[in-house]
C-alpha cells in the first residue's frame, strides 16, 4: 500500500482521528493520557497508536515504562493541510469535546502516571 493510501486509512477510525486530533493540540501524549482522554481500553488506544506509527504518521518514545507519541515530523505539507481541514470538521464533535474535558481533568498528572514527563 502507497503512502497516500495508508495514510487515509489511518483516517478511516474515529479512535484513530481523535488520538491525531489530541496530538496535533498537546503536542505529545503518553499512552495513558490518551487511554484517559479517550475513555477506552489501554489495549484498543495502543492498538491504534501502533496502527498510526506504521502509516508514519506518529513517532513513539519510550520513557521508562511510559511509550511518548507525537506527530510525525516527517509528514508532508499535504498531511499536514489534510489533518487541519479534519481537525477544524471535528473540533466541535462531542466526543472530541469530551476527551479535551477529560484530557484537560487529569492535571496536575497523578504521581506515579507519566511523570517522566
Amino acid at each position: 500500500m502507497g503512502k497516500t493510501a495508508s495514510f487515509f486509512k489511518a483516517l478511516s477510525d474515529q479512535t484513530r482521528v481523535s488520538c491525531l486530533l489530541l496530538l496535533s493540540t498537546e503536542r505529545e501524549l503518553c499512552v495513558c493520557e490518551l487511554v484517559e482522554a479517550l475513555d477506552a481500553p489501554q489495549s484498543l488506544v495502543s492498538r491504534h497508536l501502533a496502527q498510526l506509527r506504521a502509516s508514519g504518521i506518529v513517532e513513539d518514545q519510550r520513557r521508562g515504562q511510559w511509550v511518548h507519541y507525537r506527530m510525525s515530523p516527517d509528514l508532508p505539507q499535504w498531511a499536514l493541510e489534510v489533518l487541519e481541514i479534519v481537525g477544524r470538521a471535528e473540533a466541535e464533535s462531542e466526543e472530541i469535546i469530551e476527551a479535551r474535558r477529560r484530557l484537560a481533568s487529569m492535571l496536575p498528572r497523578p504521581p506515579g502516571r507519566c511523570d517522566e514527563r
